[in-house]
């Protein structure tokens, strides 16, 4: 395939929305966008629209792919404008300024960590934008640089806009006498035993400061002399003790560290209080062990957890005015250049803590209340694996449809049901008293064979699954944590059961995590089936998962990672590629959170140079350049940030009008990819192939939540045009889910009352 073709080929070609089987139509004139984020690349070295008309494209050239840690910055910058948009309800905005502190809290912890270690092991390989570890730093901290400073002058704004709905966030000095007192007594009692202040002089090394933790620095001196002191002293949050203290009954809230601080005299008794700074620190979480020379991985996991207490500092975040010398010393002391590792913060350091003001019952101020509606298929009482038999496959969209009354239900009945022989289960995250881990429990006692993968490696939560993984065993649950060296990353779940014509396999196979909680916060899809080629393929991954052994193991429906999928991915771009140049109407459309994967961003480029239609959903990072002049003209890049987070993944290929349907767990990202134990799984049945259609071209119509990148790697947002409904994708989506839940109710009377006469 040859990278030249002539730019004009296929001008006036781009099209908007394909429906199943059909054309596509002509592309609508796009609406004007309404603010720019920071640009995430360079400009190439000539002007786009100067280009000439026949250009040669080297596709390894580092030009046309961009960063992926400048594109996930660039993604928190989408986040911060919900924060800042009016549309938004305030909460909501107070909510999404808070993710913005606690994203960044965790792109230091695993990303910066991550560069810091590959420059301290002298790594120069560029990645394949062109970067060194080096360059990726430098221009990372620049672009936080600019957030922190953005992030500080929406905070004094959104405060603004709280106080003047009766929500305050006041300092210690703004309280009455009265108030302070009533504070200090409550302080005394509930906050004050559990204090306990360090010296840093000679005789006392610099403590260990905890990561994300927020400090005192306190200077100290005796009346009479003029000698100083130097003391640390830990805010302690978390175990029940808030960031925000309440002031009496009403909804004034006064930061704890700023009452730690009017106080410090019970601290320090007799003395006098020179200076009181603060600070917080964020240290590495990439504490990884080569698994393959463990012989405990469970120990490994636990001496992990231990080391990342103690990993480096690679982020030392200070108030604006610390005394130099001060500041100096710290930085120092924890082994930071004060140059790039130290940030000054003029609002509120750890912003994360703001979900406390955020979740304030204030329901005006919220988003309108959204309930999951049960599936039209699940409203019968009848036995769950008698609706996935007779009624065929159904798909669940989360969080529009209730995850309780279709996963933990099927999960539920499959404990209790005196039929079902064995359940099988990958997890990777879930809640810390989820019913899914009770119903597992439960199924073991009634004596079914329970076999469940957990992936102890999951980042953050590896204690808890720990925990967990340890609770179940004790149930007489088999425990297994995966292959060494790939994580498990799936979400499946396999039920064996023994029906009137003999045994049958049921399978639930999601794009998200088995966990309650995010269930009604991020938007994934959920796959029922009883398809006897999809249930042997799922047999055979849990065979694999559980002996680490893969003896020519053969997939007739599923594409799993890392054996098939990337491969099979690479397949079925090049076919659509053969495709269009013998009929036309290519088109692939990908939705994930993350495409980053070099080799499948270079194909999607040729398949674009031979004109099929590229569309790409990405949440957040993402290495493709759309719109480039006969390198990506016929591609568009979307992200969706709104008021869930768009967390499903879906592959599609028009395939020469025999379209192909994939949804899974798998990012097109090089770990997931390479590295992982992925799968996607077809959607075959044409009912289900036409309501993801249906969700593809609701992405198209969003007019609140979508955002376009550009050539260069910024993004703008969609602006509804004059009179044009501001309809976003999750309201589109609930509206959906609400009107066949109404549907399916009111047949469900209807049939009800024919059965009745």
């Amino acid at each position: 395939m040859t990278a030249a073709r002539k730019l004009g080929k296929h001008k006036g070609k781009k099209m908007d929305q394909v429906h199943q089987g059909g054309e596509a139509a002509p592309v609508k004139k796009a609406a004007q966008p309404r603010r720019r984020a920071v640009k995430a690349v360079p400009q190439v070295d000539k002007e786009l629209n100067e280009l000439p008309d026949i250009q040669v494209f080297d596709l390894d050239d580092s030009q046309w792919y961009l960063n992926r840690e400048l594109t996930w910055l660039a993604f928190n910058r989408r986040v911060m404008s919900e924060a800042s948009d009016p549309r938004t309800p305030l909460l909501e905005r107070v909510k999404f300024l808070a993710i913005v502190g606690a994203n960044l809290d965790e792109f230091f912890m695993k990303r910066i960590g991550g560069l810091k270690q590959q420059l301290a092991a002298g790594v120069q390989e560029l990645t394949i934008d062109g970067r060194t570890p080096r360059q990726q730093l430098q221009e990372c901290h620049v672009q936080v640089r600019t957030l922190v400073t953005d992030k500080a002058v929406l905070y004094r704004q959104l405060v603004h806009l709280l106080d003047e709905k009766g929500i305050e966030v006041v300092g210690w000095k703004d309280l009455t006498s009265r108030e302070q007192k009533a504070l200090r007594e409550l302080y005394a009692r509930d906050i004050y035993p559990l204090l306990t202040p360090q010296s840093i002089d000679p005789a006392h090394p610099f403590p260990f400061v905890s990561n994300l933790s927020l400090n005192l620095l306190v200077t100290v001196r005796y009346p009479r002399e003029k000698d100083v002191s130097m003391a640390r002293v830990k805010v302690p949050l978390g175990s029940g003790v808030a960031r925000f203290m309440r002031v009496g009954k009403g909804e004034r809230f006064v930061p704890l560290e700023e009452v730690m601080a009017a106080n410090l005299d019970m601290l320090f008794p007799g003395m006098k209080v020179v200076s009181c700074e603060l600070f917080r620190v964020t240290r590495n979480a990439n504490t990884e062990k080569d698994e393959e020379k463990a012989d405990d991985l469970v120990a490994m996991i636990e001496s992990e957890l231990q080391e990342r207490r103690f990993a480096p500092i690679v982020r030392l975040e200070v108030v604006p005015g610390m005394d130099p010398v001060h500041k100096g010393r710290l930085a120092a002391e924890l082994d930071l250049d004060e140059a790039s590792d130290v940030f000054e913060v003029s609002e509120m350091l750890g912003m994360r803590d703001l979900f406390e003001i955020a979740c304030l019952n204030h329901p005006k101020l919220h988003d309108p209340p959204h309930h999951p509606e049960d599936h039209p298929q699940l409203m019968s009482s009848r036995n769950i694996f008698h609706i996935i038999r007779n009624s065929g496959d159904f798909l669940v969209k989360h969080p529009y449809q209730s995850f309780a009354s279709s996963v933990e239900r099927f999960l539920n009945e499959a404990a209790d049901d005196p039929k079902v022989c064995a359940i099988k289960m990958t997890l990777y995250r879930t809640s810390k008293e989820g019913r899914l881990i009770e119903s597992l429990v439960r199924a073991a006692e009634n004596g079914k064979q329970v076999a469940v993968v957990v992936e102890l490696k999951a980042r953050f939560d590896e204690a808890a699954n720990l925990r967990i993984a340890e609770r179940m065993e004790e149930a007489g649950i088999h425990v297994t944590y995966g292959v060494v060296g790939l994580k498990t990353h799936c979400k499946v779940i396999l039920v064996v059961r023994r029906d009137y014509n003999g045994i049958r396999r049921y399978v639930h196979i999601g794009t998200g995590n088995y966990h309650t909680d995010t269930a009604r916060l991020y938007s994934d899809l959920g796959l029922f089936t009883s398809d006897d080629a999809i249930g042997q393929d799922l047999t055979e991954l849990f065979n694999y998962l559980t002996t680490g052994l893969s003896p020519k193991r053969t997939y007739k429906k599923l594409l799993p990672a890392p054996k098939l999928l990337k491969r099979s991915l690479l397949e079925k771009i090049e076919r659509e590629i053969t495709l269009h140049q013998e009929k036309g109407g290519g088109l692939i459309q990908f939705k994930m959170n993350a495409l980053d994967d070099g080799d499948i961003v270079k194909s999607l480029y040729r398949a674009c140079q031979a004109g099929v239609r590229v569309d790409l959903y990405v949440r957040d990072s993402c290495r493709f350049r759309p719109g480039v002049p006969g390198l990506s003209d016929t591609a568009k890049v979307v992200s969706i940030v709104g008021r869930f987070l768009e967390h499903s993944r879906l592959y599609y290929f028009r395939n020469g009008g025999q379209e192909e349907y994939f949804i899974g767990s798998a990012d097109a990202m090089k770990r997931n990819l390479e590295s992982r134990v992925e799968i996607l799984v077809p959607v075959e049945s044409l009912a289900l192939q036409q309501q993801l259609r249906e969700l593809l071209d609701a992405h198209v119509a969003d007019q609140r939540y979508a955002w376009e990148m550009q050539p260069d790697g910024s993004y703008l947002q969609r602006q509804p045009a004059s009179g044009q409904e501001q309809s976003g994708l999750h309201q589109l989506l609930i509206a959906q889910a609400n009107q066949s839940a109404r549907e399916a109710q009111r047949l469900k009377r209807r049939v009800t009352k024919l059965l009745s006469n």
